[in-house]
């Protein structure tokens, strides 16, 4: 139940009832004492991204916190398994490695970088963030994070696709719009693809959602899949060839 409480992400302006908000916030401020069970789960993370070496095709690698590692779905339903189906689908020769560690802020993911860009990765989906804003972490803390992620993926010659988030309204609209404004500062400073909310259409509803409102149920995952796809499947042909 810990874990569960303790991954929670910002939506839209769909954003649940104050009440759930509430409960959210007071179960991340309890977070900070799981710091150590997070770290054992990126380290489980890590021998399941080991396995890729038994796989030789080329990687797109998904770095992010719950809604990337599927929180309360099993593996095969989670978004990376969906995106995977969808790559098999058109053909294309690529596995999609799922880096996601519920409860991950920016900070989390980039101490994960080095281990999560192993091998021939071409392309990085960058979906972090949601935390940093439920927890109300400086945004700037973030942006250096992310910066720091996307310039080691660019200078490794690795597309780079960056997931945008929201924070919860509880600390006020300026802090919401500066949120808001790193994800678009760092597409326009590093040029890269930029998918403006990961949970766009799926957010606030009851029918695509666990019983939380927060993390997607199967269907809701298929869907934040087919919102991922619309953009990722523009970056293939380019990555497709590189030796």
């Amino acid at each position: 139940m810990k874990n569960l409480l303790c991954a929670r992400h910002g939506s839209s302006k769909r954003w649940p009832p104050l009440v759930a908000v509430t409960t959210l916030l007071v179960a991340v401020i309890g977070c900070g004492a799981s710091l150590a069970d997070r770290d054992r789960a990126a380290g489980e993370s890590v021998g399941a991204v080991a396995g890729r070496e038994f796989d030789d095709r080329p990687q797109i690698v998904v770095l992010g916190d719950s809604l990337t590692a599927g929180l309360g779905l099993s593996a095969s339903d989670a978004y990376p398994a969906k995106l995977q189906e969808l790559l098999d689908l058109a053909g294309y020769q690529f596995r999609v490695v799922a880096a996601g560690v519920s409860g991950d802020t920016t900070a989390g993911g980039l101490r994960r970088l080095q281990w999560a860009l192993e091998g021939d990765v071409r392309i990085l989906v960058v979906a972090l963030g949601g935390n940093d804003g439920l927890r109300g972490l400086p945004v700037e803390h973030m942006k250096d994070n992310l910066s720091e992620i996307v310039e080691t993926a660019l200078n490794r010659k690795i597309s780079v696709m960056l997931a945008g988030m929201e924070a919860p309204p509880n600390y006020g609209s300026s802090y919401t719009d500066r949120f808001r404004r790193v994800f678009r500062e760092l597409v326009s400073e590093n040029d890269i693809v930029f998918l403006p909310f990961l949970l766009e259409g799926v957010a606030g509803r009851p029918d695509l959602n666990q019983l939380d409102g927060i993390h997607p149920n199967a269907a809701g995952a298929t869907a934040v899949a087919a919102h991922v796809w619309s953009l990722l499947q523009t970056m293939l042909p380019a990555v497709e060839e590189v030796n």
